[in-house]
């Protein structure tokens, strides 16, 4: 038969926690990076566009062209970052982050409670159970799952698709609540 502990239980709901934290959080990194690149794509073809736009007033057909073609590729790129919304979807990915480390530091604070005997059987399965609850709700209003999302969080997460073991779990907590060796 399948034995399961509570304190096991725990441990891996914060293993989990703790991997959707890292997750979220390189998520909102990689998303801010490519709102910044696609910033500076857009200043330099406006920059380019004003420069060939005053060249243009000397009445070079090339320059009148490419003044043109840059303010046309300025409103594309503006237009990709716009539908994109990276900057959001970045903040919600850093929203989503700091509310699931608040959670982590619960689940470090629980661990350290049961470790130390300071909380009964009970209580310690009704502390779980609204940690439980509290990752539920930060999961309701996090971002939706859509394809780069999930991309950047496969990235993030080097792929890695199993559940956190014991070791993980152990490297997240400190040496006294480690699982002995």
């Amino acid at each position: 038969m399948f034995q399961l502990s509570l304190v096991d239980h725990i441990r891996l709901s914060f293993g989990g926690v703790a991997t959707s934290y890292r997750a979220h959080s390189r998520a909102a990194e990689r998303l801010a990076a490519r709102a910044a690149q696609t910033k500076v794509i857009i200043v330099l073809f406006l920059g380019l566009a004003a420069v060939a736009g005053m060249l243009a007033l000397l009445g070079i057909r090339w320059f009148q062209i490419a003044a043109a073609s840059l303010s046309t590729l300025s409103v594309v790129a503006y237009a990709i970052h716009v539908s994109l919304a990276y900057e959001s979807r970045s903040y919600g990915h850093r929203a989503c982050a700091a509310q699931l480390w608040l959670i982590c530091e619960k689940y470090w604070a629980l661990l350290a409670e049961v470790h130390d005997g300071l909380i009964e059987v009970p209580a310690i399965a009704a502390r779980r159970d609204q940690l439980i609850r509290d990752v539920h709700v930060v999961y309701e209003h996090a971002l939706p799952a859509d394809r780069d999302a999930y991309q950047i969080a496969r990235e993030a997460l080097g792929a890695a698709e199993s559940p956190a073991s014991d070791k993980e779990i152990d490297r997240l907590l400190p040496a006294s609540l480690r699982q002995p060796a």
